[in-house]
């Protein structure tokens, strides 16, 4: 009986095994067999039945459907940001003086609308051994290097999410950000069962409720590994980076109306002290505190710059109250702060610790200026003319910041300083986890896009592949603002400093405290 039984299926070559009346993967009869030309017909095998009749012939097996294609994967790689040209002397944005006087103007700062962003390719992982956000490009694209600052041209999608298709956040993102992890339907439109969220790694399987993958069992990222939001001509970007294990940054962006009707819009961006215990509380409390401060107080006439002031002083309130009942218990949570607030025709910029603002004119062919000035080690032996900038930096203690938010901190000393820039361009607040990566001004400005006036949300996003390009070594968070410039040429006449107070083309300007 067996001697005359093909090894494999006739249609297709599925190996059998002894008994087989069927073939197990196409189910064709196997007895019904064409034989093969190069012999005489075999004798049937007799069934194990005496009674069965024998088989009919097979039906030729349908043909098998397609594999639905996968995700393309990586970036289109954009053209590089052009060369810097000539510096023009004058270009820095001017220091505004005191608070009196301060009148807010009565035609509001147009605001350029966001243009659509990028879609990245889809399979993101936080749990792999080297975390990535796409996978490598096509050979149509150019070859296989994974770059995180450069999305391509596809539009986003209606939902605005940039990072991939419309998701649900995996365990609620808050109001107002976006969380592009979690989904309701696996990818290719599948759903993942029981209206569950879809794995980050797989794509197939459904997320229990313990956080893990019932399929592949990969741990899923936490609400906070990555943030973005745009509100307006605003916008930011929070990401955990590609070395911690959580996001302990966070940001916050507004908008509100001044009483004369024109428009104000807000950005604070905080990092959480690594050393201190809670640090990721002590940054989302900072940044919702310094925004509803700011919210509050600039649609009642408060000069920008006295608001920002008092939002600092709230932040640092409200991290205070997460120290611990017992001092000494642990470290108290601490954070620092930069916000930045433009009004009309004036830029307002407040900070503590070592978080930055910098200034990129639309013109790039203008000087960018950073408007901050580190609560550091290294700055201050700058600044005291003990060690040169080179010397300082390199020094192992250069990051240990002088100044922060806590309980634990030393006289508190906010710094503000406002500025009446006379052409276009964008204010980028961002934490060191990104400046790390591009420290001077000019470096910031060419990872900056040239279009980031009219597409802030897709500029932070590059800012942060920057960042993840370079190493991801910390939480890297950044709001790109953007700035009209004055509609009346004789506004921009009063931004001009005075005779002899102009800083030179190469001094970055010096804010007040």
């Amino acid at each position: 009986m067996s001697m005359h039984r093909p090894s494999g299926c006739p249609s297709c070559a599925e190996p059998l095994e002894e008994g087989d009346r069927f073939c197990g993967v196409c189910g064709a009869p196997v007895s019904a067999a064409s034989p093969p030309e190069s012999r005489d017909d075999p004798t049937l095998p007799i069934p194990p039945l005496p009674a069965a009749p024998p088989a009919p012939a097979a039906p030729a097996p349908p043909a098998a459907p397609p594999a639905p294609a996968g995700p393309t994967g990586g970036y289109a790689l954009a053209e590089p940001a052009p060369g810097w040209g000539s510096v023009a002397a004058g270009s820095a944005p001017t220091l505004v003086g005191e608070a009196d006087g301060w009148s807010v103007p009565s035609e509001p700062a147009p605001a350029p609308g966001p243009e659509a962003a990028a879609v990245p390719p889809q399979g993101s992982s936080y749990g792999a051994s080297e975390p990535a956000y796409g996978s490598a490009p096509e050979p149509a694209h150019g070859g296989g290097e994974i770059r995180h600052d450069r999305p391509g041209s596809t539009p986003t999608p209606p939902e605005g999410t940039p990072w991939g298709a419309p998701e649900a956040p995996y365990g609620g993102a808050g109001p107002g950000h976006e969380d592009p992890y979690g989904s309701a339907t696996a990818q290719g439109g599948a759903p993942a069962g029981d209206g569950g969220k879809t794995c980050v790694a797989c794509r197939a399987g459904r997320v229990d409720t313990d956080g893990y993958c019932e399929h592949c069992g990969h741990a899923q990222p936490r609400e906070r590994d990555h943030l973005e939001e745009e509100l307006g001509s605003v916008a930011a970007v929070s990401d955990r980076g590609l070395r911690h294990h959580r996001n302990e940054d966070s940001f916050a962006v507004a908008a509100t109306a001044l009483p004369d009707g024109s428009a104000a819009t807000v950005a604070i961006v905080c990092d959480g002290v690594s050393s201190a215990s809670r640090p990721d509380e002590a940054s989302a409390a900072a940044a919702g505190a310094a925004n509803e401060a700011l919210l509050e107080a600039l649609p009642r006439g408060a000069h920008p710059q006295e608001a920002m002031h008092d939002a600092i002083l709230a932040a640092a309130a409200a991290v205070n109250a997460l120290a611990p009942e017992v001092p000494g218990a642990q470290n108290a949570p601490a954070c620092t702060l930069v916000g930045a607030v433009v009004s009309g025709e004036v830029l307002t910029i407040g900070w503590v610790g070592d978080s930055r603002a910098y200034w990129v004119p639309d013109d790039r062919s203008a000087l960018p200026r950073r408007l901050t000035e580190d609560d550091s080690w290294a700055a201050q032996m700058v600044a005291a003319g003990l060690m040169g900038e080179a010397e300082a930096y390199a020094d192992v203690r250069a990051h240990a910041i002088t100044g922060w938010l806590g309980a634990d901190a030393y006289d508190l000393e906010p710094h503000t300083a406002s500025f009446k820039p006379d052409h276009a361009g964008v204010v980028v607040v961002c934490t060191d986890g990104l400046w790390n990566y591009a420290e001077s001004a000019q470096e910031m400005a060419l990872v900056l896009p040239v279009d980031a006036a009219s597409r802030p949300l897709h500029s932070a996003q590059v800012l942060v592949g920057h960042a993840l390009d370079g190493g991801g070594h910390d939480n890297v968070t950044v709001a790109v603002v953007p700035f009209a410039a004055p509609a009346d040429p004789a506004a921009a006449s009063v931004s001009a400093p005075p005779a002899g107070a102009q800083a030179e083309p190469q001094t970055e300007a010096q804010p007040e405290r």
